[in-house]
């Protein structure tokens, strides 16, 4: 019985019956782009590897889009009808406007930071809890990469929750999200929720179980945002209440992002104002930026 393979001089094994490899190749005018012995397949950013874990960040919350969605949407909504109802009698105005419509963007912006944390702070905290962490740790991807994938994720889920409360807001009586300002409705949203995106993913380093998760919720996040002028202006507030709101970096997101659609909020009325707590804005973002790049770095509570 003749076998199929036979073992050349050289030591290589090829088919008997078929042609070399490299001569079939020849044949047909094609050399294999192969790289040289070497010569680094990935280049100083891997593209495709941080594509890769920011659709897989971004299907793992569409999967369950009814809950991490919608859910936040329909819930935020509540605040509108409630605050609505309770003060909104009388043709109420705030700012010039309606109280429906002075309320609408704060809870827009409000409902896209929440969801941003909770996009964020569970990544690694379920790869700890699952064993999976190994998952987002082995693959050649650099520090950087890794947190603009996971950042990049939960500023995309934020963007579809605000998109989702813009548009059933719409539907309640009496609201009207004209922009006056597209320039700080896109700056202080999207920094907005990459704001609570990085304080998301140092909260999920830290945290070692849920629990530890759910106290960053409700005794920081929570606090901040109901606490940072969405239902009323600050200069209905005593002196000393007036400050510790402007220490609040959420009291900024909201109040500019409010201003964008009016065109006055509590940060002043004029372009000038404004400017300066996005420039503030900025500047607290590019600092939790590098933090975060330090703290995913040094391996802390994940490689050590």
């Amino acid at each position: 019985m003749r076998l199929p393979w036979r073992i050349l001089p050289d030591s290589r094994v090829h088919m008997a019956d078929q042609p070399h490899t490299a001569n079939a190749f020849s044949a047909v005018g094609f050399t294999p782009a192969f790289p040289a012995p070497g010569v680094a397949i990935i280049g100083r950013v891997n593209w495709l590897g941080l594509w890769t874990l920011y659709m897989k960040e971004v299907r793992r919350f569409m999967k369950v889009q009814t809950q991490t969605v919608w859910a936040p949407a329909a819930t935020t909504l509540l605040f509108l009808v409630i605050f609505t109802v309770a003060m909104g009698r009388g043709g109420r105005m705030v700012l010039g406007v309606n109280f429906a419509t002075f309320v609408a963007p704060g809870l827009i912006v409000m409902g896209m930071m929440q969801n941003a944390f909770a996009n964020a702070s569970f990544s690694f905290l379920a790869g700890k809890m699952q064993g999976t962490i190994i998952d987002y740790l082995m693959p050649p991807l650099s520090d950087g990469e890794l947190m603009v994938a996971i950042i990049g994720a939960a500023t995309t889920r934020s963007v579809l929750v605000g998109l989702a409360l813009a548009g059933a807001m719409l539907l309640w009586p009496g609201v009207s999200l004209s922009m006056a300002h597209p320039w700080a409705v896109l700056w202080f949203g999207l920094n907005g929720a990459a704001l609570l995106a990085c304080v998301g993913l140092l909260t999920s380093i830290w945290a070692d179980k849920f629990d530890h998760n759910a106290a960053v919720t409700n005794f920081i996040i929570q606090p901040l945002s109901l606490l940072s002028g969405t239902f009323y202006v600050i200069d209905n507030l005593a002196p000393a209440f007036q400050a510790v709101s402007r220490v609040n970096p959420f009291f900024f997101v909201i109040s500019g992002f409010r201003f964008g659609f009016l065109g006055r909020s509590d940060l002043g009325n004029s372009n000038a104002a404004v400017l300066h707590g996005a420039l503030g804005l900025g500047a607290v973002n590019l600092a939790l930026v590098l933090l975060t790049y330090w703290v995913l770095r040094s391996g802390w509570k994940l490689k050590s």
